[in-house]
């Protein structure tokens, strides 16, 4: 028997989560009034019974009854029921800017700004998001990478870290991605965009990875920045911080910042305490303005 209790913030994707969850086999309801939990999570837990695998959606539409919900949660850890609490979250920024695009106003705004909502909500909510088995950060994630992690959850039985870290490189002449948590500059070092040959290529290609990295301040900074990160990353964890991204930028984002950005991937990504992946965002900018 698997029952999970999926919820988190208004607008960080429990509704796209709940139709992932159905196509991997689970009977999911959303919604439901919090009195109904309990009795909803019995007959899934009935030996032999039809149910197996549900998932039921609860939030901030619930509520006053929200708040009965601990009591709900701890008359099932009584009885022996196991359940998982899957918590969905977005920065503030990205959840704002979800609602000014669909143009919905926010349950608790109450006439007031969307973020005046979201306030109220963290509030509310935040008593679950310290019980949750899985938080998922949804700020920068597609529909397909949400579908991938809650496969290796739910499917492949894998273990879940809770911190996903995200490498940027970028271009400082397109601004700084502003999600970031800690940005680098790396213009100090020698632009391969001035050496014939090489500016039409990569930091993804051998030729300017290797033009970067035979200076030995591009190795001191690997290192150097290898270890701050693996100094940080358990204090954001303990924290419960869920997202961490890391911007690298030079000028154009293309040859530098991509070239030290796949470095320190390739430096954390057998880690196991946190999940890692690299965006490099500005890496064709220059070649689209130059058609």
């Amino acid at each position: 028997m698997k029952f999970v209790i999926l919820t988190g913030m208004s607008g960080a994707g429990k509704s796209t989560a709940l139709k992932i969850m159905e196509d991997i086999g689970y009977f999911c309801v959303d919604n439901l009034p919090i009195a109904l939990i309990e009795k909803f999570a019995e007959l899934v837990n009935v030996s032999g019974g039809e149910l197996q695998k549900a998932a039921v959606g609860v939030d901030i539409r619930s509520g006053q009854a929200l708040d009965e919900l601990q009591n709900v949660l701890d008359e099932l850890n009584q009885t022996g029921i196991d359940f998982d609490i899957l918590y969905l979250d977005s920065a503030d920024e990205v959840l704002v800017k979800r609602y000014k695009e669909t143009r919905r106003t926010h349950p608790l705004a109450a006439g007031e700004r969307v973020d005046k909502g979201i306030q109220k909500e963290r509030r509310r909510l935040e008593f679950l998001r310290k019980q949750a088995d899985y938080i998922v950060d949804t700020s920068n994630m597609l529909t397909r990478e949400l579908k991938a992690e809650l496969e290796k959850i739910f499917v492949q039985n894998q273990d879940y870290k809770n911190l996903f870290v995200t490498i940027v490189s970028f271009g400082f002449k397109y601004g700084i991605p502003t999600d970031s948590d800690l940005v680098f500059d790396v213009r100090f070092l020698p632009n391969p965009y001035y050496v014939e040959g090489l500016r039409a290529k990569t930091g993804n290609d051998r030729e300017i990875q290797d033009y970067v990295m035979q200076y030995s301040e591009a190795g001191q900074f690997l290192d150097k920045l290898e270890e701050m990160v693996k100094f940080l990353i358990p204090y954001y964890i303990t924290e419960g911080k869920t997202a961490l991204v890391i911007s690298i930028g030079c000028t154009g984002g293309k040859h530098r910042s991509v070239t030290l950005a796949n470095g320190l991937f390739e430096r954390l990504k057998n880690q196991k305490e946190f999940g890692i992946k690299i965006d490099h965002r500005d890496i064709q900018k220059d070649a689209l303005r130059n058609k």
